[in-house]
């Protein structure tokens, strides 16, 4: 029964070893989730609010404020869903602790009565009595084994207080270090939500002086939709022309697709089996707008159409290509802007918001090659690009397409 509750000791070991492993894969994917999104708020301050002038309308501003209150709303969750996993493993750990201590003290309390029950009865000398004091030999034999198991058993309950003694120590090791992550989260945590609150009421204020001026901005948001189709409509153009071009030279009339060659087709294939995992067109990024159709992120009843992920970077930022390629066509926008639209094949990706270039027309690419350096807007001081991704003429998310950070 002793030898068993030994093991019961080192099993115990292994498995709150275990317990913690799988408590901490839990606790760990939202540890990753949090720095992941205290990245993204030190992204959103970096490239959304430095460098601002007092030209920025309140429009883009309380747009900016929206998605920086969103992100420390998520980030709050998930910390305090940190903490919730955190306070689950201490109560299991104290109440471990206290069910394991209560064991430890009973096992030390009967370790010290065989002690000294031992010192009183089995002297050297009492022990050789009981041993010469025997009968016949198979009796002399049986004594000799008692006195061996006798003194086996001892070292087993000694060997075994050693063992629950460990595991009440990692225990508590664990349960020390779980509260001080517990208390800095609350920390941080108490510190964000402050200064959530003061963004909310700055949002509040923001929606007030946009209600009072809200058709002057509706406007606005309109010429902008109405510029960004006018710049699809000339890709759609060129991407056609392309498209009837690569037909004319094979001699076939009215194709929706590029007539490819083996070596574009091979082309397309690799473009296509990276889905997911291409890289990204600039070094570091924030999405601001999606791709497709969507609610206005502060005028309600608003809806907004993007071609492309418009991504946030830093001014001064170069845009790179996603993958090998072949430069299709460069396209000069308003107030001398320029897009790159890069043909991989059948696939067609557009760099588009670009000030400088470094290709031009006809030049071969390759993946991470810089193409030119982004636009930034003198007003707000923003660095942005839209990242527009077509098959043949169907515009895809590229959000599906690059590589998940």
């Amino acid at each position: 029964m002793k030898a068993f509750k030994l093991f019961f000791c080192v099993f115990l070991v292994a498995l709150f070893s275990n317990i913690d492993t799988s408590y901490a894969q839990t606790r760990k994917q939202l540890e990753e989730k949090r720095k992941k999104l205290k990245q993204e708020i030190v992204k959103v301050n970096k490239l959304l609010f430095t460098e601002q002038k007092k030209e920025k309308n309140a429009l883009e501003a309380l747009d900016d404020l929206t998605k920086k209150i969103a992100t420390r709303t998520e980030y709050l969750k998930t910390i305090n869903s940190e903490a919730v996993v955190l306070s689950s493993e201490i109560g299991k750990n104290e109440k471990e602790i206290a069910k394991l201590t209560k064991e430890l003290a009973v096992l030390k309390k009967d370790y010290a009565d065989m002690i000294f029950k031992s010192y009183k009865s089995k002297s050297k000398q009492s022990q050789l009595l009981f041993f010469m004091s025997s009968e016949s030999f198979r009796q002399a034999y049986k004594r000799m084994q008692y006195m061996k198991q006798y003194t086996s058993f001892r070292k087993k309950q000694g060997e075994e207080i050693v063992v629950q003694t460990n595991v009440v120590k990692k225990l508590n090791d664990s349960l020390s270090l779980k509260k001080q992550a517990k208390e800095t989260l609350i920390k941080v945590e108490i510190a964000e939500k402050t200064q959530n609150e003061t963004d909310k009421k700055n949002k509040v204020r923001l929606v007030s002086q946009i209600k009072r001026n809200e058709r002057k901005y509706i406007r606005e948001i309109k010429a902008k939709q109405q510029e960004e189709r006018k710049i699809s409509a000339q890709i759609d153009k060129i991407i056609k022309a392309a498209i009837a071009k690569s037909n004319a030279l094979k001699g076939i009339k009215k194709a929706k697709g590029f007539a490819l060659t083996p070596e574009a087709k091979i082309l397309a294939k690799k473009f296509e089996s990276n889905k997911g995992k291409l890289p990204w067109p600039v070094k570091s990024g924030l999405v601001v707008r999606r791709f497709g159709t969507q609610a206005h992120p502060t005028l309600r009843g608003i809806t907004i159409t993007s071609s492309g992920l418009h991504i946030a970077t830093d001014k001064g930022a170069t845009a790179k290509s996603v993958f090998n390629g072949k430069v299709l066509a460069i396209q000069v926008l308003t107030g001398g802007k320029k897009a790159v639209l890069i043909q991989h094949g059948n696939y067609i990706t557009t760099y588009n918001n670009l000030e400088t270039l470094t290709v031009k027309k006809g030049d071969n690419v390759i993946t991470g090659q810089v193409l030119g350096k982004i636009f930034t807007n003198k007003i707000n001081q923003k660095t942005t690009l839209i990242f527009v991704l077509h098959k043949e003429t169907n515009r895809q998310n590229p959000a599906s397409w690059l590589l998940k950070r």
